[in-house]
């Protein structure tokens, strides 16, 4: 019995009416089939197509061997030997096939196919089939003159981190953001990609002027505001504006975050720092700093940080707010106004932004560091009229603005109300960590004093007379992994301006008993009771 006979019908990519191919051409497997996926297979490209995994860019230099006398395969293959040699061609890179290497180039096919063949007997290249040609695997030799490793994080790390500055990095509100990314950009108009105001995004400057004015009670305005990176960006661009004033020098507080100092300097000014009590820095004294030395010694702003000093604690008292505003307005100066964790308070009232006795004194700084994190590099200045034009011109020659799409999340995060939410959530995970703190210190170091926590994010530990210096109990607070730092690293030293103006303040703080400056954020939930045994074994051996 015989089989009914079936005709195969045409190949999907050619037309009903084309001739039939013969069955027994054979398959185009050359790089010319691989380079022309649209016409060899009629459809089109896909996202996986094999052609692209060897299509990539390789800048090769082949100008001076051949002007040396070099054949141009040779050329070609030193050139390549040289750049994995020199790690531009990390192992496991991918080169272009030997056709697009060789259209790149301007060589023939061969030429290339030769030298990929050479290179590969000598080790420097692999090739697989179906794989392309990649650079061998192999120990790549160490740069001359350059260490092993270059940290560019400069905290020091260890088991159990405590160090004052940063939040609790798993609080971080992904879902929320996500939400708040996908609206942002959905509703955005097509100009808010292309270059911007160096102020920030308006939905942004927005969003938080009237956030300011509900939570911090901050008077300002969109026009008034600049979103920068950090703020410390903003302190280097404030400084600079000041120094274009003429300002020779500014005042800080006796204890302070070191890297700022390291801005303030940079920009050429000079420092002044205020001795601190327990009701904040001294503003009284700031008429006594104004030097007679000329534009070198003159004093164009102080910086504080006024609702919870940084790191000692103190909340700025009314009548030194009130001095330092009337020492801006009589000497032509200004307040820079650091509210770094302005919405974490516990035990008291919320202390409103200093900003708002005088907003054509006061320079209000604020940061998402501390309530989402520090990573995003998001925070914001309150200008004074007089400052807005040459901060914003210096933010311009800076980066141009900052970036776009982290703005308009912010935006809606903040209108949305997610941001509140989030930061009640943290106001209350943060006072229960603080209360785990103080309560294992009373019951396993009681001789210790807990200071500087009815706000922020970290304590202050007062040891006892006749403890150990502070050097000793860091030390062993690395022996054991803890990671935290003294009080005295904060400390501000002499003037150290860089025109030698003299330094009339008195010293900022006496000698006292060492401290310890504990960041009771930083760690996860997991993490947090094991580094608060270790810092209670410390203490107790202290």
């Amino acid at each position: 019995m015989s089989r009914p006979r079936t005709t195969p019908g045409p190949a999907p990519s050619a037309p009903r009416n084309a001739p039939d191919t013969p069955r027994s051409a054979p398959r185009d497997t050359s790089d010319a089939s691989r380079a022309t996926p649209r016409e060899a297979r009629g459809g089109r490209v896909r996202d996986n197509a094999p052609w692209t995994a060897f299509g990539g860019d390789l800048h090769l230099d082949l100008t001076e061997r051949r002007a040396a006398g070099a054949g141009l395969r040779a050329a070609l293959e030193d050139a390549l030997r040289e750049a994995v040699q020199d790690g531009r061609l990390a192992p496991g890179t991918r080169l272009p096939s030997s056709r697009a290497l060789g259209e790149d180039l301007g060589i023939a096919r061969n030429t290339v196919v030769e030298a990929y063949g050479q290179l590969t007997a000598e080790g420097w290249l692999g090739s697989r089939p179906g794989s392309g040609t990649t650079v061998a695997e192999r120990a790549a030799p160490r740069p001359a003159g350059r260490p092993a490793t270059v940290r560019a994080d400069r905290r020091p790390t260890g088991r159990h981190d405590l160090l004052a500055g940063r939040p609790d990095l798993s609080l971080f509100p992904r879902s929320a953001w996500l939400a708040s990314a996908r609206r942002a950009l959905a509703v955005a108009p097509h100009d808010a990609f292309d270059y911007g105001s160096p102020l920030g995004r308006i939905e942004l400057r927005r969003a938080l002027s009237d956030y300011l004015a509900r939570v911090r009670g901050v008077r300002t305005d969109p026009d008034r505001l600049l979103v920068c990176a950090g703020f410390g960006q903003g302190l280097g661009l404030l400084a600079a504006a000041l120094r274009g004033r003429g300002a020779g020098r500014i005042a800080v507080e006796g204890y302070g975050l070191p890297p700022q100092r390291e801005v303030l300097r940079a920009a050429g000014l000079g420092l002044a720092p205020l001795p601190l009590d327990c009701s904040g820095a001294r503003t009284d004294l700031l008429d006594g700093l104004g030097g007679a030395g000329g534009a070198a010694e003159r004093l164009g702003a102080v910086l504080l940080t006024p609702a919870h000093q940084f790191p000692t604690g103190a909340a700025l008292a009314a009548d030194r707010r009130a001095a330092a505003v009337r020492w801006a307005r009589e000497r032509d100066g200004y307040v820079i106004e650091d509210d770094y964790d302005g919405e974490f308070r516990y035990d008291r009232q919320p202390l409103g932004a200093m900003q708002a006795l005088d907003p054509d004194r006061v320079v209000y700084g604020g940061t998402a560091a501390k309530s989402l994190a520090p990573g995003l590099r998001l925070a914001w200045l309150a200008l004074p009229d007089e400052l807005v034009e040459p901060v914003a011109r210096l933010k311009a020659l800076a980066d141009t603005m900052s970036p776009v799409t982290d703005q308009l999340t912010f935006a809606e995060l903040i209108t949305s109300g997610r941001y509140d939410r989030h930061v009640r959530r943290c106001r209350l995970h943060y006072r229960r960590r603080r209360d785990l703190l103080v309560a294992a210190l009373a019951e396993r170091a009681p001789r210790v004093r807990v200071t500087g926590i009815a706000a922020g994010l970290h304590a202050v530990l007062q040891l006892p007379p006749g403890s150990p210096p502070e050097a000793e109990l860091l030390e062993r607070a690395r022996a054991a992994g803890l990671v935290l730092t003294g009080l005295d690293w904060y400390r501000a030293g002499p003037d150290t301006s860089p025109n030698d103006a003299p330094n009339d303040a008195p010293d900022t703080a006496p000698e006292a008993a060492p401290a310890l400056v504990v960041g009771y954020a930083t760690p996860s939930d997991h993490a947090f009771p094991a580094a608060l045994d270790a810092l209670c074994g410390i203490l107790r051996e202290s």
